[in-house]
Parts: structure tokens; sequence; C-alpha cells
């Protein structure tokens, strides 16, 4: 494949991300997929009722042996491109590197998923160590391939076959992204709104063009300096400062280069965590699960404000951020946080819009539990 096959690919797939993800269902439906999602999941991944936040137990294990596949494999060959030497790129991060770089394109490390126990009342999560590249080198890799094969009508996809069952996490290294339905919900009237997000292909490398529910967030420390790993490890602290970076707008620079966070000091962290114990800011579980194109996981978090909590936090909420830019609708006050959570727009934009199946998935799930989110 020459570079400029391969950048031809490339596009091809951020401009129809939403289609080949449905063409993939349609083909071949796949064995673990949430019921009216077009997630993928293990059954024990996604709890009967959501899980307080506070309830999922997270474990370490640093000595965790590497995945079988690490997206140098040969079944690849096939859409590599060559550089100007004539060699092949081995890994799709460096082509991406080198002839389509988006904006946001570091290889930081990450927490890798390494086992999800059989539970859904009190989920206990295990990670080790990964890097954020291991998501380019096999999900996105894997898009392409099938990008590639559905612009030849061929059905050629060694790589994915190789890969087998995409919920075996001991096939592949995965990386987890928090993804969080943020909820404004105003007690008085019952009301909800959501914030919704559009991520910018250009910006982004992967998931680019698709809606999404804000803020989403690779499960990583802050720094990839060492005192970051366990001090970051924690599934709040990775929300919350999602949070202030793609609500806020805040630098993702905490100074943790030199010291890791304070966050008993910090003002933001402060104010939720009191909101927290006081009930205006729950956080809930609700499982986790993989996009069918890219195999890309994210483990599924709703957020719900009370309304003048949400109000006096995102006051100065940001339009834009470094990754898209935040979705509303117009209303009469001229004044919304976003997207009315109503049965209306979540069949909307989970039935017809081009939505990242995890946020189609959250979307729905969130729905369905509406009563025990918001009640």
């Amino acid at each position: 494949m020459t570079d400029d096959q391969w950048r031809r690919v490339r596009a091809y797939l951020n401009d129809h991300r939403f289609e080949l993800t449905k063409r993939i269902l349609a083909e071949d439906p796949p064995e673990h997929l949430i019921p009216n999602t077009p997630l993928l999941a293990r059954r024990h991944w996604i709890p009967d009722k959501p899980v307080p936040l506070e309830r999922v137990r997270l474990r370490w294990r640093p000595d965790a042996p590497d995945a079988l596949l690490d997206g140098g494999e040969p079944e690849l060959d096939h859409i590599r491109p060559r550089r100007e030497d004539g060699t092949r790129y081995r890994y799709y991060a460096d082509a991406v590197r080198d002839l389509a770089k988006p904006r946001l394109f570091e290889n930081r490390s990450c927490y890798r998923l390494l086992n999800v126990e059989d539970s859904t009342d009190s989920p206990v999560l295990t990670f080790g160590r990964g890097q954020y590249f291991d998501v380019i080198n096999i999900c996105e890799a894997a898009a392409h391939e099938y990008a590639s094969a559905a612009l030849a009508e061929s059905t050629h996809t060694p790589f994915r076959d190789a890969i087998g069952d995409p919920t075996d996490l001991a096939r592949r290294p995965v990386m987890a992204a928090t993804s969080t339905l943020v909820l404004r919900h105003d007690r008085r009237t019952g009301d909800a709104e959501f914030v919704l997000h559009w991520r910018d292909p250009a910006k982004v490398a992967s998931g680019g063009g698709l809606y999404q529910v804000m803020p989403v967030g690779m499960f990583q420390a802050s720094h990839d300096a060492p005192w970051n790993e366990a001090n970051d490890f924690d599934l709040w602290r990775s929300v919350l400062r999602e949070l202030s970076e793609e609500l806020l707008g805040a630098t993702e620079d905490y100074g943790s280069d030199t010291a890791p966070i304070d966050y008993a000091s910090w003002p933001l962290a402060r104010r939720l965590d009191a909101a927290r114990e006081d009930g205006r800011l729950r956080l809930y579980w609700l499982g986790l699960g993989m996009d069918p194109l890219t195999y890309v996981t994210d483990m599924l978090t709703v957020a719900v404000f009370d309304a003048d909590l949400f109000d006096g936090t995102f006051r100065h909420i940001v339009s834009t951020n470094d990754e898209g830019h935040r979705v509303g609708l117009e209303d009469a006050t001229g004044h919304s946080a976003g997207i009315p959570f109503t049965a209306e727009q979540v069949d909307r934009l989970t039935g017809s819009e081009p939505m990242q199946p995890a946020g189609t998935a959250l979307l729905r799930l969130a729905w369905r539990h509406r009563d025990a989110l918001t009640g």
C-alpha cells in the first residue's frame, strides 16, 4: 500500500465510522453485544442496575504478562504503507504520526485493563501498565483494515481474524477510557439535561467525526512521572480531571511532573467531594464495553449534578476544547446546558445520529435506569 492509498483509506475511515459500524453489525452480529446497543460486552460487565461509583474496586497488577498481540503482526502487512526508503511501517501509530497526525497524539502511559471479575453488584477491575499507542496500533489498525476491505468490497481482514474475540482481555492490550454522561438535574421540576460533544477528526486520533458524551478520557495518570501512577489510580480522580479539562477548558498540566496532584487542596476537587458527601453530586457505574469497529474500550459512568451545583461549577463552561466542540440546543430562555434528557432526544441521538457506540450505549442504559439515577 502506498502512502497515498493509506491516506485515502484513513480519510474514508474518519468520514464513515458510523456507517462502517452499522455495516459490521448488520453483516456479522457479534457474539457479545449489550442488548439494544451497538456495544460489545460480556454479560457480567454490565450491572443490572446502576452501581455507586464508590463501590467499584480497582486492583493493581504491575507484573502482568504481555498480551499475545501488539499490532506488529504480519497480518497487518497488507495495510502498512511504505516509507521513502521502501521499508514498511511496523506500527500503525508510526504511520499516523508521519502521514496523518492529529493535534493530540502522544504516547502516554495508561492503565491497562486485565480482568473484570464476575460480579455486577460490586465490580472489581484489575489493571496493569500499558501505553496509549497500544490503542492506535491495535484498535485504529483494525478499523483501518476493515475500512480498506469495505472500499475494495472485500472480506479480507486477517488482523481482525487474528484478534478473534475482542472481549478476550488476554489476547491484546486493552486500554480503557472513562466515558461520563453528565446530567444536570433540577430536583424541583424533575427535568434533566446532558452535555454532548462532537469529536473533531483533525484533533483526535480515534472516534473523530462522531458525537459522544462528555467528558471522555483515557484512564491514565496525569503525567508519566512515577509518583503519579498510584496517586491517580482512581476512577473519580480521572473523571474529575476530565471535567476540568473538557467542560472548563483547563490545562492538562497539573504540575505533576514535579510532584503528585494534591487533590485535597484543589478547589474543584474540594467543591465536588463536598457535593458527593451531601448528595448534590451522585456518581454511578453502568459497566464497560467495546466499539465493534475499533475495539476501543469505554468504562460507562454517570455524574448526576443538582442543577444549582452544575450551574455554579460550570458557569464558564466552554463551547470548544482540544478535542472538539460542545453541542447544545436553543431554548426559549437562551439558557441550556446541552440536550434535554428525554425519550425523544435519546431516541434521536442513538437511533439516527452519528454517535460513538459507547455514547449510544451509555445514553440508552441511563435512560433505562433514569428513575434510579435521578430519583
